[in-house]
């Protein structure tokens, strides 16, 4: 080997390393990424918490007194709050799936219309669950 081609410097090349925890606040994930990321958090929350809603589903349907029972339980404000969560999680995940849907046809795959389609899915399911949070908590 010729002494030209031994000193020539080495590029450095790039280094991709997977995010670690600490990093996640530096990582701007695109809109897209994080509907997809929400469609799978609630996804899980909903299915964690099947159990229970099916739980106190059928003790509310045992006898009157029983559903009076969960009626004042369903009253207090942070039994609402878990509630409006598991509508948030329904709204989010029903939304994302038709457009995930809608995307299984090759409809919407560019960016721009991925973008718009994501911000889309964001902004009707947090209008059906502030319409539901203003029913829960008695405004109408």
């Amino acid at each position: 080997m010729s002494e030209a081609v031994r000193e020539a410097p080495k590029k450095e090349r790039p280094q991709f390393r997977n995010i670690h925890v600490t990093e996640l606040s530096n990582y701007r994930l695109p809109l897209a990424g994080v509907v997809s990321i929400l469609h799978r958090i609630s996804g899980f929350l909903m299915f964690a918490l099947l159990p229970v809603v099916l739980y106190l589903l059928e003790k509310s349907l045992l006898s009157e007194i029983s559903f009076e029972h969960f009626k004042g339980i369903a009253s207090h404000w942070f039994v609402k709050l878990v509630i409006l969560a598991l509508v948030w999680g329904y709204m989010q995940h029903f939304c994302a799936g038709v457009r995930h849907l809608i995307m299984d046809t090759h409809v919407g795959l560019d960016k721009d219309s991925a973008r718009k389609s994501a911000a889309t899915v964001l902004v009707i399911s947090l209008a059906l669950t502030a319409l539901v949070a203003l029913k829960l908590f008695g405004v109408f």
